[in-house]
């Protein structure tokens, strides 16, 4: 258990452990629960997408790609849910995964062993 102690305090626990305790956290029970759209554009709510691009066409690629990106690392669990698609996170998961960061990553592989064999077909 990695903690980091800082002077006349507590022990303070790794940032990494912290960030995948809250990743954790917004999981969906299962990757059935992603019911968001396959098709189309998609306008992100200001909490999910505060800076940049909030609007996404799902029908090219690399805007797809994006919007996934942002809602795995900004989103609540109801944002999860409501804008990412089961059928395809598991298509893009190759992918995705190495443009995510590493606490997202590791806690949507092991919450969910439809994504873990991808994992290891990628790599």
């Amino acid at each position: 258990m990695a903690l980091e102690t800082a002077p006349h305090s507590h022990p303070v626990p790794h940032a990494a452990k912290v960030l995948r305790a809250r990743y954790a956290d917004r999981l969906p029970a299962c990757l059935a629960d992603l019911t968001g759209p396959c098709h189309g554009t998609v306008d992100l709510p200001l909490h999910v997408a505060w800076s940049g691009l909030r609007s996404f066409d799902l029908d090219r690629p690399r805007s797809r790609m994006s919007l996934y990106r942002t809602v795995l690392a900004e989103g609540q669990h109801q944002d999860l849910v409501d804008f990412l698609n089961r059928d395809l996170l598991i298509s893009q998961w190759p992918v995705l995964r190495t443009l995510i960061s590493r606490p997202i990553r590791d806690v949507w592989e092991a919450a969910f062993t439809e994504l873990a064999p991808l994992a290891a077909s990628a790599a």
